[in-house]
């Protein structure tokens, strides 16, 4: 059983989960704004013994293991993150879990990876018992990513077929920027490119600065957005 961290410890481990994603790396924008929301609804939702499908390094424990009892991280055995974190080996489709064993879920950027994503939701149905949310991130667009796993991006509309077919309901299905996020971050990848050159080619040496001026113009325009249609990503809150 977790305790409620003091304030400084809590505020310490958020602070330790955003340092994963500094201002000089593509994807810090994106994980401010989704970090923020999936912590909102984190401490709205979600409570008890979680399983966080698709863990990887289980960074988001920092973020919002406060809000549950119990955190447990799932992966496969063939990730390409480090597994010393991982608690339990499975996938998506086959979780090593009693029916109902879990009172919240958390998947976040995993449904984009999975060949029948339906398949995987019915699991995560199976898994979580009778009343409990799944707070679910998926990308609408964004760059290919994890290759060659990487298989579908989502509408609303098509992730609203996919849980409804499931057996949940919807409590929450957000966009998660507009248009100036969502570009800003493919630009910030294209530039990502560029860190990878020879040593002394000098747009190896650009490229962080020039990120780091893409993200912060960024934030400050997203918040006069409101052209959600081009959202770079969904969030959603589901019931069993």
């Amino acid at each position: 059983m977790n305790q409620a961290p003091a304030p400084k410890e809590l505020k310490r481990r958020i602070k330790r989960y955003y340092s994963h994603y500094p201002m000089y790396r593509p994807s810090y924008l994106a994980m401010q704004i989704a970090g923020r929301k999936i912590l909102q609804l984190a401490e709205a939702y979600l409570h008890g013994k979680l399983l966080d499908i698709g863990c990887g390094e289980k960074w988001k424990q920092d973020l919002i293991g406060h809000t549950v009892d119990e955190y447990i991280g799932l992966d496969h055995p063939g990730t390409d993150h480090d597994s010393g974190a991982v608690d339990r080996f499975g996938t998506a489709y086959d979780i090593p879990a009693e029916d109902g064993e879990f009172d919240s879920v958390i998947c976040t950027s995993v449904l984009e990876h999975l060949e029948e994503p339906a398949r995987a939701l019915l699991e995560c149905r199976r898994v979580l018992k009778t009343g409990g949310y799944a707070i679910m991130t998926m990308p609408q667009s964004w760059h290919l990513h994890e290759e060659p796993r990487d298989f579908y991006r989502y509408t609303s509309y098509g992730l609203t077929y996919l849980f409804e077919q499931a057996g949940f309901s919807i409590e929450v299905l957000q966009p998660l920027s507009g248009f100036w996020v969502t570009n800003v971050s493919a630009h910030s990848y294209y530039w990502n490119r560029f860190r990878r050159k020879r040593r002394l080619h000098p747009l190896r040496w650009l490229a962080p600065l020039c990120i780091a001026c893409l993200q912060s113009l960024g934030l400050v325009l997203n918040r006069f957005d409101r052209s959600f249609e081009f959202t770079w990503a969904y969030i959603a809150v589901i019931k069993k």
